[in-house]
């Protein structure tokens, strides 16, 4: 069986505590099994809203990521997916998603999901299940001398003033807490070093379900928040550089340990190679006892223009 994850206690049912925002996020990753048994398992699921009308690649991620779990028996957990994002999702559409079980041995099981709207694959995944095995254990050492979370701004005060444009309201709609250790790269800040590593605390902004599958899903869902940042930090630009265009094309997650995403966990991210209008990016994901509980990576367009990059 899965480790039990404890919920962080109070005196309210955990369904009269949801915000909107929550019960939007958990409506997102529950998945309509349409009953079809060809070769493929088949469910549907819908979209929350977004500036400009397109698809959050973190949220058809972790939908991907339940569609292939409901596949596979609840004590064998997702531990690692690799997936591509090939057409931009419309978010007034249902996105299909179909499960192929390529294989189920005794100990790993593979599931390839892609995801549709319009009869088009809009993102194709493969992912691995395991069951729990004992063992000896080793992990990445979590950084020391960071600022806590109680001790940083959160991304909804500081965009607070700029709630009129819809980037800004997005962000504030989020589901998550976000706190940048070195600062936010949302405007332009010509002081802002240009280094290509940065610490991103975040949590839920209120509690979730005592279920380890939908806790990794949504780790997946946060984990494409902030992969670029750091490309972008590098060439001294910001999300509203005029010019700039970002777009996940591919993405992956490594799950090593339970973890709760209504809790605090640090991002510690990193760019590793940039150019050609794309860049590459790893990340790490610790608890804050220090427990390395996820690693991520990923490769996007980021297309910087040459005036912001030579400032």
């Amino acid at each position: 069986m899965l480790p039990r994850l404890e919920r962080p206690t109070t005196g309210r049912r955990l369904e009269d505590r949801m915000t909107d925002r929550i019960r939007v996020l958990l409506d997102t990753l529950t998945l309509q099994d349409t009953g079809a048994r060809t070769s493929e398992d088949i469910f549907t699921g819908t979209s929350h809203s977004m500036p400009y009308g397109r698809v959050f690649g973190g949220q058809v991620m972790a939908q991907a990521v339940v569609a292939g779990q409901r596949t596979v028996e609840a004590d064998r957990p997702i531990h690692s997916v690799h997936g591509y994002f090939v057409r931009p999702g419309d978010v007034e559409l249902p996105i299909t998603f179909s499960v192929e079980r390529i294989h189920d041995g005794r100990s790993f099981s593979t599931r390839r999901v892609q995801a549709y709207q319009h009869g088009l694959p809009i993102m194709s995944m493969i992912s691995s299940y395991q069951d729990i095995d004992p063992g000896p254990s080793s992990q990445r050492s979590m950084p020391t001398g960071l600022p806590a979370p109680e001790d940083l701004p959160s991304s909804d005060d500081l965009l607070a003033p700029y709630a009129g444009h819809p980037q800004a309201r997005a962000v504030i709609a989020r589901p998550f807490d976000i706190r940048h250790v070195e600062g936010p790269v949302y405007l332009p800040d010509r002081e802002r070093p240009r280094r290509g590593k940065q610490h991103v605390w975040i949590r839920a902004k209120d509690a979730l379900p005592d279920d380890d599958a939908l806790h990794r899903a949504a780790l997946a869902y946060l984990s494409d928040y902030a992969m670029l940042e750091p490309i972008v930090r590098m060439h001294g630009a910001a999300w509203t550089t005029e010019g700039l265009r970002a777009a996940s094309l591919d993405h992956a997650v490594w799950w090593h340990r339970p973890a709760r995403v209504d809790g605090w966990l640090l991002l510690e991210l990193e760019t590793i190679s940039s150019g050609g209008g794309r860049g590459l990016a790893s990340g790490f994901v610790y608890a804050p006892d220090g427990t390395h509980v996820a690693t991520i990576a990923q490769e996007g367009m980021v297309r910087v223009p040459m005036d912001a990059a030579e400032q």
